[in-house]
């Protein structure tokens, strides 16, 4: 049976899997999952409609899959779904979707949301993302695999941030960031590529140098953005590791940083 604290409120629907802990004066919603081996500190709150993976650590003071803070929501149904082995620290907020986008939230596996960071309403969160405290996302952005978002960092609404992207503290990111990228400033502006990153999740020095070399005509070459997106995808055809930075800039976005 889940170890549940005898002060915690649990929907009688709520369905808690073995293994699960839920702290002292917690509230767990309606239609509530929460796979095995989670634990839940005490006085968090996880709102109706939210399902949660196994092996996560929720901290004190949480709170998940709440109604979105936005004024067009008019309170039909939404949800957000989390995946395994995520840290969500003191004081975080996650907002569940609204019907005008995907009527949905989601957040991968593996990622260290760390006190006071937000994630609002039909935002999409990849696997392996660092939020450092305070990091705020608004509705609907979407952050790729191991980005990195730093202290204080606010992201503009329908935003995405690509994967292995480094945006630096206190920055205010108000268009795409492409993979690999550090950006810094108010606005955010290019600042080179993530290499330390790179370096600590195994990409080789030949990968890395493809991406410099591809940043370069991103950025340096005074090349029209059509010119210089068509370049890195012909460079993908002979480099595997520039296939996501070539098909983010084929998406439409905001546009990106520059």
């Amino acid at each position: 049976m889940p170890g549940i604290h005898p002060t915690a409120i649990v929907a009688a629907d709520a369905r808690l899997a073995a293994g699960v802990e839920v702290g002292a004066y917690t509230v767990i919603g309606a239609e509530v999952t929460i796979g095995e081996g989670t634990v839940v500190g005490p006085h968090a709150v996880i709102a109706a409609r939210t399902s949660i993976g196994r092996n996560n650590r929720i901290f004190q003071f949480a709170s998940v899959g709440e109604i979105a803070q936005d004024r067009k929501y008019d309170g039909r149904p939404t949800r957000t779904v989390i995946g395994d082995d995520n840290v969500i620290r003191e004081f975080v907020s996650i907002h569940a979707g609204t019907a005008q986008d995907r009527g949905l939230t989601t957040i991968g596996n593996g990622n260290w949301l760390l006190a006071y960071s937000h994630v609002a309403h039909d935002c999409v969160v990849g696997d392996g993302t660092t939020f450092s405290n305070n990091a705020q996302l608004a509705g609907h952005v979407a952050v790729g695999d191991f980005a990195s978002l730093g202290g204080f960092v606010g992201v503009h609404q329908f935003c995405r941030i690509g994967a292995h992207a480094f945006v630096a503290a206190g920055s205010i990111v108000l268009q795409d960031v492409p993979p690999y990228v550090t950006v810094a400033g108010y606005p955010a502006k290019p600042h080179g590529t993530n290499n330390e990153g790179l370096r600590r999740r195994g990409f080789t020095a030949v990968d890395i140098v493809a991406i410099k070399r591809a940043y370069k005509t991103l950025y340096r070459s005074d090349l029209p953005l059509d010119a210089a997106r068509a370049q890195i995808a012909a460079d993908a055809k002979n480099a595997a590791v520039l296939a996501p930075l070539a098909a983010f800039l084929e998406t439409a976005g905001r546009g990106i940083v520059r």
